[in-house]
């Protein structure tokens, strides 16, 4: 199993002025433990999930990947997930592209169906109801794939989305991985099933997470894709580990291990998160001993 890191706080020690130098120590000590993964919330205000208000502090995703791709060499980089709100599926497809193109080909698109609404109604955002929003994710994933094919550059007529071209140049490096984040058994893991590489579960329990892979696998079955093509990944956040409690969150993950789970993700909630990391870092051989 390997080990990613997911960063939802940027109230750093120090305050504003310490962020850039620390979230570049986080890409340093991410890479010099072997994560597999570095990833970013999406929103623009913060979420009640960390235990802090909305006025704390948030920075824009694609900025602070494109930051994080010049201080690091080899992780993969994603937003744990960009909500299909936030941008036009062909400026997001544009953009992940170019995070591609200037981390050598290591971006991921996380994408999700978006869910909080006090940041979109506080900035204007349009926050169209659920049904729609699954609607324009999977339209943003046609979208996205059709402007990464670079035999097709014509037209995509949707119903909520109308391109004239799909021209993308250059093309990603890398045609970016899709992670598509959720747990909804009915249509989040159909469209795992039918067009994403990962899902992103959360680790509520083995028996929970066994069940939904056993429904991902079902809905593979129903579209004809192979299952053994995902990566199953798991937010492993409940209860959250810390540098205390290692040896107890790796016995924790062996089940998930079992089940066939290629990833945990964990995440800081310090103010110092490179130091977070570097006291983590021995979690990522131990987790690697799991599928041995």
């Amino acid at each position: 199993m390997d080990l990613g890191f997911h960063i939802p706080i940027f109230d750093i020690d120090g305050g504003t002025t310490a962020i850039a130098g620390e979230l570049a120590r986080v890409g340093e000590s991410a890479e010099a433990a072997g994560a597999s993964w570095l990833s970013f919330m999406d929103h623009y205000f913060q979420i009640e999930p960390t235990g802090l208000p909305a006025e704390a502090h948030m920075l824009e995703g694609y900025t602070t990947l494109g930051y994080l791709a010049a201080h690091t060499k080899t992780v993969p980089l994603g937003l744990l997930v960009t909500g299909i709100t936030y941008r036009h599926p062909g400026l997001l497809a544009k953009i992940v592209t170019t995070l591609d193109v200037l981390s050598g080909g290591r971006a991921v698109l996380g994408v999700g169906a978006a869910w909080f609404e006090r940041e979109h109604v506080g900035l204007g955002v349009p926050f169209p109801p659920l049904a729609e929003r699954f609607e324009r994710l999977e339209e943003t994933l046609q979208i996205c794939a059709q402007m990464w094919d670079p035999a097709d550059n014509g037209p995509y007529d949707g119903t909520h989305y109308h391109l004239a071209e799909t021209l993308c140049s250059p093309q990603p490096i890398n045609r970016p991985k899709v992670m598509i984040g959720g747990s909804g058994e009915r249509k989040t893991l159909r469209l795992v099933a039918q067009y994403g590489d990962a899902c992103n579960l959360f680790a509520s329990s083995v028996d929970d997470v066994r069940h939904k892979i056993d429904v991902l696998k079902r809905h593979c079955d129903t579209v004809g894709r192979d299952f053994d093509e995902i990566r199953v990944t798991i937010a492993a956040n409940d209860p959250r580990p810390t540098p205390e409690t290692r040896d107890e969150f790796v016995r924790s993950m062996a089940d998930y291990a079992k089940l066939g789970v290629h990833m945990a993700i964990i995440m800081p909630t310090t103010g110092s998160p490179a130091a977070w990391i570097d006291a983590m870092a021995p979690v990522v051989p131990q987790l690697a001993e799991l599928d041995s």
